[in-house]
């Protein structure tokens, strides 16, 4: 009996089952409804679809490139007047003053006599001078110097001169607060000449020297910079040497990327019989790189007509700057460039002197191409007036700071150097307009 109900009750369970299923409907492909989904972007857990405002990084706060790049000197800088240029150009010699500014105010008409002091601080010596009078001395800056001297006699002007001469230091003073402030930097004002090769000898002598806080109106031919005794002493050794020479130098520049249209170097060579072996004067090796001096008929135009046989040329910088006689100057590739390139991290500084050479007027200058890692190359280079440079052999792979490279392995820098001479003579001596070439330029080399 027992038997026959469990039988019964899995018979009954499993109708049960059949049914339930029977009254189930079975879902048919068609019905079934699929859902699209676009593809999406995932950036820094960020999901990114046409709708998505864009997220930068938060970017530090600092003067942006183009911005940091602006200069008014630019134009003046990076052009050249290939057909105007003139090797020997004459400029008449104008004063230029240096005047230190923020003085403040005169001091007291007072009389200083038998005045000494050993191994004190400016500081304590403008204190012990000043003592029973109005007047406080703030050091606004701190000041190292220790000084000795012994002041006969004199105003309190000239002896306030001199102490903080003597301890490099600068002051200034304020009569309604009676306070004599000192400090170790100091700001001037420099009033140039109104020749542009003359301001330009002046600011390339200061960036040579590495005088870098130069501010320029060129509306009113006035320079303002700013710096230690050093700097001053630096700047005031520039003017007066500029006031007291006969020449200052000047060259014209055009730098190119030259790429082989095969998958070989440029054939040097060739330019012996392509300009003559009469206008290629001499070969200069360097470390890096070799100088050809070569005649004027070798120019800016006829040696791009050259390179054009074998390679594409680029022009990728141009420009111009000064060195004042026996002083050091430079050229910033990337300053003029074109664009952001290879070579932008490229200087190119020069020293020259013009005069007697073994007996001959010549140009001995010194030309020498550095980059942010050092010196690349240098060369010592003597030529006469009229000639020009021609800088090849220069790797672009030089500088290529990754392990590879899209561009050709013979790629080559080549620089374009004009040099040129301004003569600064007396106002009285400034010739007519008539032009110096021929014997007209060398009877005014001569004199």
């Amino acid at each position: 009996m027992g038997l026959k109900m469990k039988k019964l009750k899995y018979f009954i369970w499993i109708f049960a089952t059949i049914g339930l299923a029977g009254c189930m409907e079975v879902a048919q492909p068609d019905d079934i409804e699929f859902v699209e989904y676009n593809t999406i972007q995932v950036v820094d857990n960020l999901v990114i679809d046409d709708n998505s405002v864009p997220i930068f990084p938060k970017k530090a706060a600092l003067t942006t490139d183009t911005a940091r790049r602006f200069s008014v000197e630019l134009p003046r800088r990076c052009t050249v007047d290939w057909d105007a240029q003139s090797v020997v150009s004459v400029v008449p010699d104008e004063k230029i003053e240096i005047v230190r500014l923020n003085v403040g105010d005169p001091l007291p008409e007072l009389t200083v006599s038998n005045y000494d002091f050993r191994k004190q601080s400016v500081r304590d010596t403008l204190d012990k001078l000043l003592a029973g009078t109005d007047i406080a001395v703030i050091e606004q800056e701190q000041i190292f110097e220790r000084i000795s001297g012994a002041i006969v006699g004199g105003n309190l002007a000239d002896a306030v001169d001199l102490i903080t001469h003597l301890g490099r230091a600068y002051y200034s003073y304020d009569e309604k607060l009676g306070e004599l402030k000192l400090f170790s930097h100091g700001k001037w004002l420099i009033k140039m000449p109104k020749n542009e090769d003359i301001v330009m000898a002046i600011l390339d002598a200061m960036h040579g020297a590495d005088v870098r806080n130069v501010i320029v109106d060129w509306a009113d031919n006035t320079l303002v910079f700013e710096g230690n005794y050093q700097t001053e002493r630096e700047v005031a050794r520039i003017i007066s040497d500029i006031a007291s020479k006969k020449y200052v130098m000047a060259w014209d520049m055009d730098v190119y990327r030259v790429y082989p249209r095969t998958d070989n170097p440029i054939i040097w060579m060739n330019m012996l019989p392509a300009f003559g072996e009469k206008n290629i004067k001499m070969s200069i090796p360097g470390v890096v790189g070799r100088t050809l001096v070569v005649g004027p008929e070798v120019n800016t135009k006829t040696l791009q007509e050259f390179l054009a046989q074998q390679a594409n040329v680029v022009l990728i910088s141009q420009g111009h700057f000064v060195v004042p006689d026996g002083w050091q100057s430079r050229f910033d590739i990337g300053q003029c460039g074109k664009e952001e390139r290879l070579e932008t991290d490229l200087i190119v500084g020069a020293t020259a002197k013009y005069g007697d050479f073994g007996g001959k007027d010549k140009i001995d200058a010194k030309i020498v191409l550095r980059t942010s890692n050092g010196e690349l190359s240098s060369f010592t280079i003597p030529s006469s007036v009229g000639d020009n440079y021609v800088i090849i052999g220069i790797p672009t792979h030089s500088f290529v700071t990754t392990p590879e490279t899209l561009i050709s392995p013979f790629a080559e820098l080549v620089i374009f150097m004009s040099p040129r001479i301004v003569s600064i003579v007396n106002p009285a001596d400034v010739p007519d307009d008539s032009p110096l070439v021929g014997d007209a330029l060398r009877d005014w080399l001569k004199e």
